[in-house]
């Protein structure tokens, strides 16, 4: 009850602490929905730039995570050079990934077929040449545009037949 001279409550600590923690719990429940929608919650060639930044996202971190295994593999000079070598990694890394989404996405409007395989081998190729534009090399363009190209499209093709690596087995 509130008045002129302030509000006096009946409310305990244990009330006020429990209150607390469900309004905290709700928003982090709506947080970890928001965070649960990934790259194959979005239908195929419909929005691009939300494909684009997940695979940017994972590509970034996939390039962290090479980055540090190399830096701990091969040990740099100083840390400049392992900075330059992590900035490195992860800039291409992530470059690929927003070049795969993007050309994934972009192929399956133009050509019209959203759940077309193709599209994924495309987006995978484009990556590769980037990754031979960026080395220098028309061998490692040529190589990585098949073979990312070819694993992107078995991965497209494994995700629409249900096939499964790895999980517990089925009986």
């Amino acid at each position: 009850m509130c008045h002129r001279l302030g509000c006096q409550t009946t409310e305990t600590y244990e009330e006020y602490v429990s209150r607390e923690n469900s309004t905290a719990s709700s928003v982090s429940t709506v947080s970890l929905l928001s965070l649960k929608m990934g790259y194959w919650d979005l239908p195929e060639g419909t929005d691009c730039i939300g494909k684009t930044w997940i695979t940017t996202k994972l590509g970034t971190a996939l390039g962290l995570v090479g980055s540090a295994y190399h830096i701990v593999a091969f040990q740099p000079d100083s840390a400049l050079v392992a900075l330059q070598r992590a900035t490195n990694t992860t800039v291409t890394m992530a470059t690929m990934g927003a070049i795969f989404g993007m050309a994934t996405c972009l192929s399956a409007q133009a050509r019209e077929a959203p759940d077309d395989p193709l599209n994924y081998f495309i987006g995978g190729c484009a990556s590769g040449i980037f990754l031979g534009a960026r080395t220098h090399s028309a061998m490692t363009g040529t190589s990585a545009c098949l073979g990312l190209g070819t694993l992107a499209f078995f991965t497209k093709v494994g995700k629409m037949e249900g096939w499964k690596i790895a999980g517990p087995p089925e009986l």
